[in-house]
């Protein structure tokens, strides 16, 4: 007579995060100083070919705000869409999500442990763009604290996006498209001073994440920012980031259903 023998139980989500977290970060590691180049570097560099179209006069004082700010939270786009999109599209397309699905962890704990981990890398970038971001604009350094705040409240709603094309995705390839159509996106409507735009994609504007994470950035380097603004930019990010979050464990868990 043969016993049958049950499944381990499933760990908690916050045990389990921090175990995802500490193995993706160890895994990552590898390729973080050839990210934390590419992604600040791509952002210095836009923010230099800006600089020879916004001045740092008064007139200009709001679109140079624009331009730090957007150019700081586009190394968290970089990682978020891009990099989680692709890694990914490539966990399903190699069959790598088998092995998470023997795992006794909820799903929300790959998701936000792997995007945790990526995300993490991109603090040195965010810090480096940001602050030469002020002194080639000549912004105030007061208020860059804030940072502590819009990188993981961006980078949660946008690493959510990212990690959902990635599973979504019939196709490794489509997965890698779809990360850099949002990073593009998160470029050009990021970057640019929203002044310079057209109304019509303001509004296109007003309808990506990371697009609040920027304006709350941008307020603070203001001579008094309103903080009740900030905040309220703040809190859409959030509620946009457990909204994101939530729709990648669910379709991670699809994914690994049909694996």
């Amino acid at each position: 007579m043969t016993t049958a023998v049950l499944p381990a139980p499933q760990a908690r989500l916050f045990p389990a995060l921090g175990a995802v977290y500490r193995a993706q970060l160890s895994r990552a590691r590898v390729a973080r100083i050839p990210l934390l180049f590419v992604a600040t570097f791509q952002s210095l560099g836009i923010m230099v070919m800006m600089r020879g179209v916004v001045t740092t006069g008064s007139a200009d004082a709001e679109a140079a705000q624009d331009v730090v700010a957007g150019s700081t939270v586009l190394v968290v786009a970089f990682v978020a869409l891009n990099l989680l999109a692709q890694y990914f599209g490539r966990l399903r397309a190699t069959g790598g999500l088998d092995h998470y699905a023997t795992l006794p962890v909820p799903a929300a704990s790959v998701v936000l442990g792997t995007a945790a981990a990526y995300a993490s890398f991109t603090v040195p970038g965010t810090v480096v763009t940001a602050a030469v971001g002020c002194a080639l604009f000549q912004l105030s350094w007061v208020h860059l604290w804030v940072l502590a705040l819009v990188v993981p409240l961006s980078g949660a709603a946008l690493s959510g996006i990212g990690a959902a094309c990635g599973l979504l995705a019939n196709r490794q390839e489509i997965a890698t498209l779809l990360g850099q159509l949002g990073m593009s996106a998160a470029l050009l409507l990021g970057v640019l001073p929203p002044s310079h735009m057209p109304t019509v994609i303001r509004w296109v504007r007003d309808l990506l994440p990371s697009t609040y994470g920027v304006e709350a950035l941008a307020r603070t380097f203001a001579t008094h920012p309103d903080w009740t603004a900030v905040a309220l930019d703040l809190a859409v990010c959030a509620a946009v980031g457990v909204l994101s979050l939530a729709l990648a464990a669910w379709a991670y868990r699809r994914a690994a259903t049909r694996a």
